[in-house]
């Protein structure tokens, strides 16, 4: 049976999350951004990500759970996700 360090586990994450940073402000150009995300992401990951920006967007302009929701073809659990992130600080800079 294999034990699972979680703390060696979230080194690792972290490690990987730092270097997928690092990548990405390398990218110097929009070219450079899309070709790199466009390599790096499944066609349904190139869907969603951009939708969460959206979604933070429509919120900080009040727009409702329910209407963002039905507009970017979403369920209502991944509008409040961001609405809970918005509520702990995060997209300050969105």
């Amino acid at each position: 049976m294999i034990k699972l360090n979680l703390y060696n586990f979230k080194k690792d994450v972290d490690k990987n999350l730092e270097e997928l940073i690092e990548a990405l402000l390398d990218m110097q150009t929009k070219k450079k951004m899309y070709d790199f995300l466009k390599g790096i992401l499944t066609p349904k990951e190139l869907l969603e990500i951009p939708n969460r920006l959206q979604i933070v967007k429509m919120l900080k302009r009040g727009i409702s759970h329910h209407e963002i929701a039905v507009k970017l073809h979403v369920g209502v659990a991944t509008v409040a996700r961001g609405s809970r992130e918005i509520q702990k600080g995060s997209f300050q800079n969105v």
